[in-house]
């Protein structure tokens, strides 16, 4: 049994392995390159194996660093089975055809065709299968079960299994608990680990105290007559921040004030969310408790959904304060951009990151105190008060990503750090390797391991 990181492997982008048994090949997520621009980094390059020898792909969830390459790799020839629960395949068909208007716009900046197109999107999505957590799946030799990771909603674990040996790829796990989704599941007896790292030096705020954090910022805000600018990825997060604000909302513990969800994306994706909310295999008891009650968890006094572009101008008109929520999470482009650069310069303004920001992003450098930054080509000045709340983390801490690793460490004979740049790695490998004493390492991209 071959395993080869693909991809993933010191960044927290294009997750992708390989594993092979005999003449099966499987691989574990396919995920696009993200960074400052598309196409500066190495998403045109070829993939280092044949995608026509591929027998199938497990997807661990839709983030677009997990997903983005898919429809590459089927334009170059893969015609196998792509597998994933219910939600990710009908996320990742959304995701996917959102990220190639991105893709295309970039491309023609770098005078390069684009990494793929619709066709392709329809292409893979005819391809695509779905299983139920804890479903057997059978290719060839190889045998596969997906777990609830917990990182949002549909997120799994895949376990593979040949030639006696388990090896389980944790995908990203969860920040559990979490305000709609169930916690990740324990799993035992696996032979190897192949475990994301995102966080691994980090303890997150207690996530008891975030709707807290979330309500100071917000009163603080409202209170200087501001407006509060809320970068979000347009899955889970988007979500968890609209069923915050609906509790604090419906309890009177901040006035109500127009919130706008200035993302198409967020609000197709917030579509999808409503249709599994009563399925108990995906949400946690309370939200579905909720739900029982006649509470609407998406929808709100104040809330306003503004898919079209015209409606997006028209935010600035309303009078503050105001509460916008918009996309690129880490202000790579988007809705939010617009924003920024409106109320950036404002004193009395607030923006809030309430996910990860990788290095060189715009989200970064505003979180990392740059004074003025450049946005859609002109330098804007950053007055705005400046807010973190790690607690909304989709991402597990060390504390959890232990908590996950523990349950199998009597039979663990190695685990593979991916999916973390290495100042998070190194003390989560240390922490592994004097509490559990198991062999740890973190593979190079293009590193194979035999098992």
């Amino acid at each position: 049994m071959k395993l080869t990181f693909c991809g993933g492997a010191k960044s927290v982008t294009g997750s992708s392995y390989l594993v092979e048994s005999g003449d099966t090949r499987v691989l574990v997520d396919c995920g696009l390159h993200q960074g400052s621009y598309v196409c500066e980094l190495d998403n045109y390059e070829k993939f280092s194996y044949e995608p026509s020898s591929i027998d199938a792909l497990f997807v661990t969830h839709a983030h677009i660093d997990h997903i983005g390459r898919i429809p590459k790799l089927y334009k170059e020839g893969f015609r196998g089975k792509i597998f994933s629960t219910p939600p990710t395949r009908e996320f990742a068909e959304e995701l996917l055809l959102d990220s190639m208007d991105l893709l295309k716009r970039e491309a023609k900046r770098c005078k390069k065709e684009p990494i793929y197109t619709a066709k392709d999107v329809e292409g893979i999505m005819g391809l695509w299968k779905t299983e139920g957590y804890h479903r057997r799946i059978l290719i060839k030799d190889i045998g596969a079960e997906l777990y609830d990771a917990g990182h949002i909603l549909g997120s799994a674990s895949v376990l593979l299994e040949a030639e006696g040996k388990r090896i389980i790829f944790s995908g990203d796990l969860g920040n559990s608990p979490a305000s709609l989704i169930k916690e990740f599941e324990k799993i035992e007896d696996a032979d190897y680990a192949v475990m994301e790292s995102t966080y691994g030096g980090r303890i997150h705020q207690d996530i008891s105290e975030r709707r807290s954090l979330l309500e100071d910022v917000i009163e603080d805000t409202l209170k200087k007559k501001g407006v509060l600018m809320i970068p979000a990825f347009a899955m889970e997060r988007t979500q968890e921040l609209l069923y915050e604000l609906n509790e604090l909302v419906e309890n009177g513990r901040i006035p109500r004030v127009p919130v706008f969800l200035d993302s198409p994306l967020a609000i197709k994706l917030t579509a999808i969310y409503k249709k599994y909310e009563r399925d108990s295999n995906y949400f946690n008891q309370e939200s579905i408790n909720l739900i029982k009650k006649g509470d609407a968890i998406f929808k709100f006094p104040g809330l306003q959904m503004v898919p079209k572009t015209e409606d997006s101008r028209r935010i600035r008109e309303t009078p503050n304060p105001k509460i916008i929520i918009a996309g690129s999470g880490m202000s790579q482009g988007g809705r939010i951009v617009y924003h920024e650069k409106e109320y950036l310069p404002d004193d009395k303004s607030t923006i809030l990151f309430v996910g990860y920001q990788a290095r060189n992003s715009l989200g970064r450098r505003i979180l990392d105190g740059e004074k003025e930054v450049n946005i859609m080509d002109e330098m804007v000045p950053v007055k705005a008060r400046v807010r973190d709340i790690d607690g909304y983390s989709a991402h597990a801490d060390q504390n959890l990503l232990l908590r996950w690793l523990k349950p199998m460490s009597n039979t663990l004979k190695g685990v593979y750090l991916v999916h973390g740049e290495e100042d998070q790695m190194t003390p989560l490998i240390q922490k592994i390797r004097d509490f559990m004493a198991i062999s740890v390492t973190a593979p190079e991209v293009g590193e194979i391991v035999q098992l």
